[in-house]
């Protein structure tokens, strides 16, 4: 058995903590200084997301947004965009299954790879 004590878990800024990893998910603290925001993104797994400490505001492409505070708990499609703001100091749980999940760059083999990284050459940079 592993166990973590979520409310001392350490994390720093723009650093991840991976508590876990295994075929069936992968879990990770992060820390959001206030003001600071994940950016409108998508991961390729469920994504389920954990309030620990502080308050966040979360924000969908549809206009859809909400406040949320400690203890509150967040779960988004595989794919599903979105925009997590810290309102102040926040610290994370977030849970991704599986892992990893259809079409993220460690599911795929080397050949897909590179055809990922030709399809992407073909498109230019702005």
């Amino acid at each position: 058995m592993q166990s973590w004590d979520l409310k001392t878990v350490g994390a720093e800024p723009h650093q991840p903590l991976i508590l876990a990893s295994a075929d069936d998910a992968r879990t990770i603290v992060l820390y959001l200084p206030a003001g600071e925001e994940l950016q409108e993104h998508e991961v390729h797994e469920r994504a389920r997301v954990v309030v620990i400490d502080g308050e966040v505001d979360v924000a969908m492409p549809d206009g859809k947004a909400l406040s949320a505070g400690a203890g509150h708990l967040f779960e988004f499609d595989p794919g599903e965009r979105h925009t997590i703001a810290a309102r102040s100091e926040v610290r994370l749980l977030l849970i991704l299954s599986p892992w990893p999940g259809d079409g993220h760059p460690g599911a795929m083999t080397l050949e897909q790879k590179a055809e990922a990284r030709e399809r992407a050459a073909e498109h230019p940079q702005s």
